[in-house]
């Protein structure tokens, strides 16, 4: 990329805003838990939800099939999450993983909990497991050129294409 160049993102300006204005009453993650029906699951891009845990797409992803897994319940620690809690988390991710590997065609995966606004959680106050997918050669010129990141396929088509395979099975 040229000093002149310049690459669009404007779905990032509402996570950045955000930042600067955290809602302590509203928790996106705690929402998506509470979404009952299929339009407001569709909203809050849950693909899932089990009994102690809800599964949904990150709406600002590190990369294609970013998905994040979080307990139910508004708990920040891991020490706050029960047996079963935790159990029903590393079960979704699970899932997730191979849901992953059979929709994008996921060749590794990063996974991880952020405990803590220093540690990087960006929802200190709500738990949640990043499940990022990964590639060989993932890594591409727009990363270390233009220290851009390029997410290749728009959320909305994606979040249809995983819905379809939960679905269909396939």
């Amino acid at each position: 990329m040229t000093e002149n160049s310049s690459l669009q993102a404007p779905w990032r300006i509402d996570y950045i805003r955000s930042l600067d204005r955290p809602d302590p009453d509203e928790c996106f993650l705690c929402k998506a838990a509470q979404a009952a029906d299929e339009a407001s699951r569709r909203q809050c891009l849950v693909l899932w939800q089990s009994k102690y845990s809800v599964v949904m797409l990150n709406r600002y992803p590190y990369t294609n099939g970013h998905v994040l897994v979080a307990p139910c319940g508004h708990k920040a620690d891991l020490d706050e999450l029960n047996e079963v809690e935790i159990a029903d988390v590393m079960q979704q991710t699970a899932l997730v993983v191979r849901l992953l590997r059979r929709a994008v065609s996921a060749q590794g995966f990063n996974i991880g909990i952020n405990l803590g606004r220093v540690a990087g959680a960006g929802v200190p106050g709500h738990l949640h497991q990043h499940i990022v997918p990964r590639w060989g050669g993932d890594i591409n010129f727009m990363g270390i050129v233009g220290k851009v990141q390029v997410v290749p396929q728009a959320l909305e088509q994606l979040y249809d294409e995983l819905i379809t395979i939960i679905k269909t099975g396939q």
